[in-house]
Formats: structure tokens, C-alpha cells, sequence
């Protein structure tokens, strides 16, 4: 699951959207008076502003006594810094920051519209050092749309990733839900979270998909106390992860119907 491979381009990702988020500890500043300064420094790139309030899950105290509660966590300002085209996002909270991109197209280029942002908030608000580095790459694979209607899931996706579904006795129609989640330690202090499951997507403001899709996604992330000059290299380290693991998730099939370009 983890042998290296060729990195590649593919013409027909599935890709949905990548996320980056680098989480830090708490900065009061940034929820007390709305992030001008940070708005100048990156407005050429994301000239469109939004601020929303977030509402945190609750929060469950005493765990484990005879009289646990449920307490309500105060919203949390979010404060958006969208492209001009829809297709790049910053996320400002008082506790992370986080790039993502939708039609994902190379990661030189996701790193360089990152490092442009991120040196920004750096020099702005000075943070002690990253709590958790993280790098999301959510696929969402198609048959319809890469001609392979028809075509079981066996033969495009590999048994590590397929759950019961690899085995030969059980037909996919059969199936109502088949899902696989993975949490484990990798090298270099890194470690992955992966859910791996046909589904649906749903898309605000389009109609309504019902093709049976397969999920992918990929999160990985180092935790612990990133000191901030070291969140790039942090980065690139996920980054040399996410690739053999997609590619040894998908069989020879699946990878040349998506149509690959070396780089």
C-alpha cells in the first residue's frame, strides 16, 4: 500500500477538493477585530471577503462519572478569503488557518498559492509554533465519467481499500454499505486517517447526483510542536505520502482511464 511510485498527472482526477489546515495554539487577536492587515497582504490573490460564525460541536464533561454533561462551546469566528474564480480558499479561525482548492490541478502549484499566504500570517501574528500540519485530498470516483460504466469496483480498486467488497462471493448490488476507515502511524511522525466507501456527492445550488461513486479520502497530517519554519518541509513530507497511497489503492485499469501525464 505504501511502495513508491511516479508521481503523474492525471487529465481526469478525481480529486473533489485539497485542504490544507495548520493549526495553532490559541490566538485572541485574530477573533477580536476583523484581519485587515492580513486582508491586504493576500487581497491580489483572494480579493472576495465573507466572515461567518462557526458552531463548534458540544462538548461532553465528565466522562465516565455518574453525571456527564453536555456543554454548548461559543461560535467561532471564520473569517473567508476567496479567489476571484470560486477555485481557491483561505480560512482564518483564532486557532487555524487552511487553504483549500478546488480542480486541483499540481501540487507545485497549491504549495506556491500557500506559501504566499501563510508567510503572510507568519509575519502578522507571530504564532508560537503549529500544533497539527494537515493535508487532505478528498477523491470522489466516477465511473460514468471516466467511461467505465459497467465495470465492477474489483477490477479498479484494489482489496486494501475495497473492504468486503473484494471478496468474490459478494456482488456489489447486494450491498447497501460497505465502509472502511483507517487510523495508523506512518513514517516520520506522520500518521493517516482514511475512509474509503462508495457514496453520493451532493453539490450546493446543482441537481441532485445519484451515481453511486467511490470515496476517497486521504488525511494525513503530524501533530505534536511543528515550530513554524519547519511547516513547509512538514508539507512536502505528507505530500511524498498521499501519492503511492492513492495509486496503490487503484488498479492499472482505473489509472490509465483516468488518463496519466508523466511529470
Amino acid at each position: 500500500m505504501f511502495e513508491q511510485v511516479d508521481r503523474c498527472h492525471y487529465e481526469k482526477s478525481p480529486l473533489l477538493e485539497v485542504i490544507c489546515q495548520l493549526r495553532f495554539p490559541t490566538i485572541l487577536s485574530i477573533s477580536e477585530k476583523e484581519p485587515a492587515e492580513f486582508q491586504e497582504a493576500v487581497r491580489a490573490a483572494f480579493p472576495v471577503y465573507q466572515k461567518h460564525q462557526d458552531q463548534p460541536a458540544p462538548k461532553v464533561a465528565g466522562v465516565g462519572t455518574a453525571n456527564p454533561t453536555v456543554q454548548a462551546q461559543p461560535p467561532v469566528t471564520n473569517y473567508h478569503f476567496i479567489s476571484e474564480d470560486g477555485r481557491w480558499r483561505l480560512n482564518l479561525t483564532n486557532s487555524f488557518i487552511a487553504l483549500t482548492c478546488r480542480r486541483y490541478d499540481s501540487w507545485e502549484e497549491f504549495a506556491r498559492m500557500l506559501d504566499q499566504a501563510l508567510a503572510s500570517f507568519i509575519r502578522i501574528y507571530e504564532p508560537a509554533y503549529f500544533e497539527r500540519v494537515g493535508l487532505r485530498y478528498m477523491n470522489a470516483i466516477s465511473r460514468r465519467e471516466l467511461g467505465l460504466e459497467g465495470i465492477s469496483w474489483k477490477d479498479l480498486l484494489t482489496p486494501a481499500v475495497l473492504g468486503m467488497l473484494a471478496e468474490e462471493d459478494v456482488q456489489e448490488q447486494s450491498v447497501g454499505r460497505c465502509t472502511m476507515d483507517v487510523d495508523m502511524a506512518l513514517a516520520g511522525g506522520c500518521r493517516l486517517k482514511m475512509r474509503s466507501a462508495p457514496g453520493m456527492i451532493r453539490r450546493p445550488g446543482q441537481p441532485e447526483d445519484k451515481e453511486t461513486r467511490w470515496i476517497l479520502d486521504i488525511d494525513l497530517s503530524t501533530g505534536g510542536k511543528v515550530p513554524v519554519n519547519q511547516s513547509a518541509p512538514a508539507l512536502q513530507m505528507l505530500h511524498m505520502h498521499a501519492t503511492p497511497i492513492f495509486r496503490n489503492a487503484i488498479t492499472d485499469q482505473l489509472h490509465a482511464a483516468m488518463e496519466p501525464a508523466a511529470l
